[in-house]
């Protein structure tokens, strides 16, 4: 077994090249199925080296006990799209890639450069009612099954407990109550929120789309018109403004300088991934809780702050939130039987392994199988969340809290993914149109609503040059 590890920074270019690709991949040397030689190329977008290693472990089982040989390639998600354009042109491309945002699953598929079919009898063969229903919704272009969901992580909201008992604040699941706190706990040096605002970064419209999703503001409709100028955008990019503008810190707030307001007891919430989770117990010295109460008291935040997975907003029908599904991919040209034993086995001898290298931000998608419905479940709660600390998550966290982030999978929605605007997806996460108006708007530059305006005109106009 051989390895290669990848990485690179994040670029542009390099998030929207994927949507050229169909042009080059009809240069390639077919798009037939390989001849069958016992012997896969995997690519794993979990790529750093202590996942790379964890992984490897579970191949090492699987060659031994069934004899394909499988070469394992660590690649960086912001290079994916360059090296599958290259690949297809060369007519080299992998047999299996895995853990596959969405938006890069929908590129791949618009470009023809996947085998939906072997999905498909993946699902079936482990079983489609094991899966959570949401994932597979938001993996499919009905009826065709793109990939084989494999696990989640959510953005959530979290707050600081103690002191909403304190000011006799609920839990902020909804815009009004969300206003609410953030200005009441605004005061005393403190900022009520920290949510990022940097006009250069994906997270930033990560945490904006999870705020605007409860309030039923869509990038498109069925028909695929931009739609971020609508009156529930409208009030979303408002909402948006007082959090981040008026009871958030002064300046251009990052995915680090977010986390360290909180961390440091500065804001009492925050918008943030469920990655956040372990170092929010302390389990890693490279991010520690930095609050007064922390210093002797390394897991204080995490028995203090209270989540909310699913926000409401006035104008949303339901509570929603966003998520991120990563699944295994089979391409064209891929050697089917192998690739299918492969990703069978991820998804159950080694499924335990595969979302065990990081619990917080790998929940399983697969509950369990048809004699054991909640084995994956059960074995998730009991996985060792951390890096250089390493505990149970149900050690660290209450069932109830673990019973949230379960559910939170069905409530999650997406962006365009379910309206089949997967490539426009994909590229405005690499044009960032969303975070640059919001960063204009943060800053005082833009009105919210010419901030929505001004994101709406920008989107549309890059959805024109992908046509």
């Amino acid at each position: 077994m051989r390895k290669w590890i990848r990485r690179s920074r994040t670029t542009a270019a390099g998030l929207v090249a994927l949507a050229s690709v169909s042009a080059l991949a009809g240069c390639s040397t077919g798009g037939d199925p390989a001849v069958p030689d016992n012997r896969i190329t995997v690519w794993s977008q979990e790529n750093l080296p202590p996942r790379m290693a964890a992984t490897n472990r579970v191949v090492d089982r699987f060659e031994k006990e069934t004899g394909i040989e499988v070469e394992l390639v660590g690649v960086d998600e912001g290079q994916l799209p360059q090296l599958i354009m290259s690949a297809a042109a060369a007519g080299d491309l992998p047999d299996v890639i895995g853990a596959a945002p969405m938006g890069q699953v929908w590129q791949m598929y618009g470009n023809g450069l996947l085998n939906t079919r072997v999905s498909e009898e993946i699902v079936e063969d482990l079983g489609r009612t094991t899966f959570d229903a949401n994932a597979l919704r938001l993996t499919a272009d009905a009826d065709t099954q793109l990939a084989v969901p494999s696990d989640a992580w959510l953005q959530l909201l979290v707050y600081r407990e103690d002191r909403f008992r304190q000011a006799g604040l609920p839990a902020p699941d909804t815009y009004d109550r969300l206003l609410r706190a953030a200005a009441a706990l605004d005061r005393g040096g403190r900022d009520g929120i920290s949510v990022a605002t940097d006009p250069g970064d994906v997270f930033t419209q990560q945490s904006f789309e999870n705020i605007a999703l409860a309030n039923g503001c869509r990038l498109v409709d069925e028909s695929g018109d931009v739609q971020l100028d609508s009156p529930a955008c409208r009030t979303a990019f408002a909402t948006y403004d007082k959090l981040g503008r008026v009871h958030g810190a002064p300046g251009t707030q990052t995915v680090d300088s977010t986390r360290a307001t909180y961390f440091s007891g500065q804001s009492s919430m925050i918008v943030w991934s469920s990655f956040l989770l372990d170092e929010l117990a302390g389990l890693r010295n490279d991010a520690l809780p930095s609050c007064a109460e922390c210093k002797t008291d390394r897991e204080f935040l995490s028995r203090n702050s209270g989540i909310v997975t699913a926000l409401s907003g006035p104008d949303g029908a339901e509570p929603a939130q966003f998520g991120e599904v990563t699944s295994w991919a089979v391409t064209k040209t891929a050697e089917t039987a192998a690739s299918k034993r492969f990703i069978e086995y991820m998804m159950s001898d080694g499924y335990e392994d595969w979302f065990g290298m990081a619990p917080e931000g790998k929940i399983p998608v697969r509950a369990g199988t048809a004699d054991d419905p909640q084995r994956y479940r059960r074995a998730w709660r009991a996985s060792e969340a951390g890096v250089d600390t390493r505990k149970p998550m149900n050690r660290v966290y209450p069932d109830a809290l673990l019973d949230q982030l379960i559910r939170g999978i069905g409530n999650m929605k997406r962006w365009g993914i379910t309206e089949g605007q997967g490539v426009l997806v994909g590229a405005t996460n690499g044009e960032l149109p969303v975070p640059k108006a919001i960063g204009a708007m943060t800053s005082g530059q833009l009105s919210p609503g010419q901030a929505a305006r001004e994101a709406d005109e920008e989107v549309a106009a890059l959805q024109k040059s992908l046509q």
